[in-house]
């Protein structure tokens, strides 16, 4: 099966609408408000996200500032009991992405509660963050993924991620086509900061580049811009334009774990989609 027969099979459409949960802080983070809260909130994301009509449902911990290349058990264990929790409760295809990089932890839980998708920020590219420098390695991800009967878990991969300066000499096409051929489903195309959306010429780029190959707007996507995103693209993953109150300029993530997604946001957004 190709792999955008693969995506289709999995959200049943061509262009699809992925929200993105972030959850509170959870064990051991500054301002970490308990599990419980971070599961109501992710709740109300998630009914949000459902009445709003988008395609699928992604989960991360954006909020355990700062981020490690690769988390503890106390990460891993309340991941997958909110994980858990939103698996029963919707049936929507969902995924989880574990920040920064950890996609040990984001196929093993993926594979345990059924999730359909994993996002991996580094997979070609070696990169520079606030966090450290982190080298992707496509080949210890596919063989974990083999090694845990993780096959059926689409691998979402970016490329030239955000927050993150490029160490790898490849240009955004050559990093695009290596990860074809190193396994990824889809490729994931960012701007360089949350909020930034991608670079319309070089998803052009690469759309000539890889063909029919499916790609996701990751960041950026606000009711302004999502159409013409959608002309390049299969998909986009959307969060911080759909909450609720005022995203700041200057920080990390733009908006608090306490703003919660607003419906009405997520409505325009689709509706402006015309998907």
């Amino acid at each position: 099966m190709t792999t955008s027969k693969k995506l289709y099979k999995i959200f049943k459409k061509d262009k699809i609408i992925i929200g993105a949960i972030h959850f509170a802080p959870l064990f051991g983070y500054k301002n970490s408000p308990g599990i419980d809260t971070a599961f109501n909130n992710a709740v109300y994301d998630l009914m949000a996200f459902k009445k709003g009509g988008v395609d699928g449902i992604i989960f991360e911990n954006n909020y355990d500032i700062p981020h490690k290349e690769v988390v503890g058990p106390e990460t891993t264990a309340a991941m997958t009991l909110l994980g858990q929790k939103l698996r029963a409760m919707t049936k929507l295809p969902l995924g989880i992405n574990i920040l920064w990089n950890d996609y040990r932890a984001s196929l093993a839980i993926a594979e345990t509660l059924n999730l359909q998708f994993v996002r991996i920020p580094v997979f070609v590219d070696k990169v520079k963050t606030v966090y450290g420098v982190i080298q992707g390695d496509a080949q210890k991800v596919t063989r974990f993924q083999k090694k845990i009967g993780a096959e059926n878990v689409l691998l979402f991969t970016d490329i030239h991620v955000k927050h993150a300066k490029l160490l790898s000499k490849n240009g955004i096409v050559a990093s695009a086509k290596l990860a074809i051929r190193k396994g990824s489903d889809a490729l994931i195309i960012t701007g360089k900061w949350t909020g930034d959306s991608p670079d319309i010429k070089e998803l052009k780029l690469v759309r000539q580049a890889v063909g029919s190959f499916p790609i996701l707007a990751g960041s950026g996507a606000d009711e302004k811009n999502v159409a013409e995103l959608l002309r390049y693209t299969d998909g986009v993953i959307v969060s911080t334009s759909l909450k609720d109150g005022v995203v700041a300029k200057h920080e990390i993530n733009r908006a608090t774990f306490n703003q919660r997604i607003d419906i009405n946001k997520v409505k325009r957004f689709v509706k402006a989609a015309k998907i």
